[in-house]
């Protein structure tokens, strides 16, 4: 299907579909994604440990989140096309017809420019450039050209995910530290299991779609077992924090326990079958599974739950008053 011939079809459904509500807007933002991105960007902000006041504060934390709204508006608007066409996105506003693609469009540039400046004046030119950077990142070059183009487009396509705790970090202290970066290293190198896993038990849907997605380019042995390797480089990444002063016993425990965790789940994805079963019987959802590919949905969800849990342990120890364990002096 052309991309004509899917605008074509998404305008005349929409020209007969109800008024759009306010809910059709919401997941136009993609409100699960911009949780997450909120959820990183506070913890920059927070581990930062510099004097902010909290109004400013809420108002920076308000402009990554519209900023991941506006990113959200401008992907689907762009993916409309591919997105009619795979199962676990054709209830979006625009292939449902709720939503036209120009007022998609028109809200992601509009909510772009509005969360940009309202940095720059709340906070400082570095972060309101780091979130243009990052809407930029993921709207043009992760949607318009890597995700179509070639199956490494999750690995660099996800510096633009990764990017919310630096931003949080500019925010409040103005500057970029070395475990800010470390942050984002951690999603950065935690983003290709992740996805590849959920690829895995998805793989028909991005086949039909034409994006390249590493099992379909590669094939799914090849994905399980570069998602072995991404996870014996990720988990020693995501523990590191607590060796470099910005974690403390708290996060030291919950990174070291549940790393152990991924990399079992990661290496029972890669002893699995999971991606092979390409055309096996499925139901609607993004937990469905085919046959043999438990495993791969497995690693999906803990994925989730052990990032959330990693920047939820920095947060609180530090709203906790908590030390961080400073293990990097004590080793030297």
């Amino acid at each position: 299907m052309t991309d004509i011939t899917a605008s074509a079809q998404i305008s005349d459904t929409v020209s007969s579909a109800a008024p759009a509500r306010w809910t059709d807007y919401l997941q136009l933002l993609k409100p699960r994604v911009m949780s997450l991105v909120v959820f990183t960007g506070l913890t920059g902000l927070v581990c930062a440990r510099a004097p902010m006041s909290p109004a400013l504060a809420m108002v920076s934390v308000l402009c990554i989140a519209v900023g991941a709204g506006a990113s959200g508006a401008l992907n689907m608007w762009y993916d409309a096309d591919i997105d009619g066409l795979m199962r676990r996105t054709r209830g979006r506003p625009i292939p449902m017809g709720k939503i036209q693609p120009v007022d998609a469009l028109s809200l992601g540039v509009v909510l772009s420019l509005f969360s940009v400046m309202l940095m720059a004046l709340a906070a400082n030119v570095l972060a309101a450039g780091l979130l243009a950077f990052t809407i930029v990142f993921y709207a043009v070059v992760y949607t318009m050209w890597l995700k179509r183009w070639t199956p490494q487009n999750i690995v660099i396509g996800g510096a633009a995910g990764a990017l919310p705790p630096v931003i949080g970090w500019a925010a409040a202290s103005g500057h970029v530290s070395l475990n800010a970066v470390l942050l984002f290293a951690i999603i950065a190198l935690w983003t290709p299991p992740h996805s590849w896993a959920l690829a895995l038990y998805t793989t028909g849907d991005y086949a039909k779609a034409g994006v390249p997605m590493m099992p379909v380019a590669k094939g799914a042995a090849s994905t399980r077992k570069q998602i072995l390797i991404y996870a014996l480089l990720f988990v020693p990444v995501a523990i590191a924090p607590a060796f470099t002063g910005l974690g403390g016993p708290v996060y030291l425990a919950v990174s070291a326990l549940g790393g152990l965790v991924f990399l079992l789940l990661s290496f029972r994805v890669f002893r699995s079958r999971a991606g092979d079963d390409v055309n096996g019987a499925t139901t609607d959802g993004l937990y469905a599974v085919k046959t043999g590919s438990l495993a791969a949905r497995n690693l999906f969800a803990f994925s989730i739950l052990y990032l959330t849990l990693l920047f939820a342990s920095l947060l609180v120890e530090r709203t906790a008053g908590l030390e961080p364990l400073r293990l990097m002096a004590l080793l030297g």
